[in-house]
C-alpha cells in the first residue's frame, strides 16, 4: 500500500461547499480507499491505496466528490514523501519557516513563467518558487499578506492551495503510517 496526502481546495470556507469530515472519510473508504484519515476542517485527508499514480487518484477524488457533494472542488495529490520534500526544501531560517505558508501548486510551473511571476514583490511578504512550491513567508501574517494565490495561478496557469507550517507538519506526522 502507498500513502498519499489529499489537499481539497476552498471547502468549509464561510459557509460554502460545506463537505463534513466523518461523511468524506466514509465516503473515501468505501470507494476502495484505505486507512482513511482526515485533519482539520479545511480539506487535509490521508490515506493508503494501491494505486500508484498521484494524477488518477487526485481525478478519481475529484469525480467522486463532485457526484457526491455536487460540486467541483480541486484536489491535489501527493505522496507522503514528495509532501516531506517539500516540506525540507522550504529555504526560510528555522524561525521564518515555522511561520510560513506552503502554496502546492498542481504542476511545475514553466521556468519563463516563474521568472516572470516572480518580479512581483511586496513589502513585508517574501516568497519563493521552488518546483511545484510557492513558500510564503508575510512578516504581518498571511490575513494582512498582499500576496495572493490567484495571481500566482494566472501567472504561473496552475492551481495551488495553501497551507501552513503547523499543518505541514501535522500531515506529515499523521501519514507517518
Amino acid at each position: 500500500m502507498n500513502t498519499y496526502i489529499a489537499l481539497l481546495r476552498g471547502i468549509n470556507v464561510g459557509g460554502h461547499k460545506k463537505v463534513p469530515m466523518a461523511e468524506l472519510r466514509t465516503l473515501l473508504s468505501n470507494s476502495g480507499l484505505e486507512n482513511v484519515k482526515t485533519y482539520i476542517q479545511s480539506g487535509n485527508v490521508i490515506f493508503q491505496t494501491s494505486i500508484k499514480d498521484e494524477v488518477t487518484i487526485a481525478q478519481n477524488l475529484k469525480t467522486l466528490l463532485l457526484d457526491h457533494f455536487g460540486f467541483d472542488i480541486p484536489v491535489f495529490v501527493k505522496t507522503r514523501e514528495a509532501l516531506e520534500f517539500i516540506f525540507n526544501n522550504c529555504p526560510f531560517a528555522k524561525d521564518k519557516k515555522e511561520l510560513s505558508y506552503f502554496a502546492v501548486l498542481s504542476e511545475i510551473p514553466d521556468k519563463t513563467k516563474v521568472i516572470e511571476a516572480s518580479q512581483k514583490t511586496y513589502p513585508d511578504d517574501e516568497y519563493v518558487i521552488i518546483n511545484d512550491c510557492i513558500y510564503l513567508y508575510c512578516a504581518k501574517g498571511y490575513g494582512r499578506a498582499k500576496f495572493n494565490l490567484s495571481y500566482f495561478e494566472k501567472h504561473l496557469s496552475v492551481n495551488a492551495t495553501a497551507r501552513n507550517y503547523k499543518t505541514m507538519l501535522k500531515l506529515l506526522s499523521l501519514s507517518d503510517i
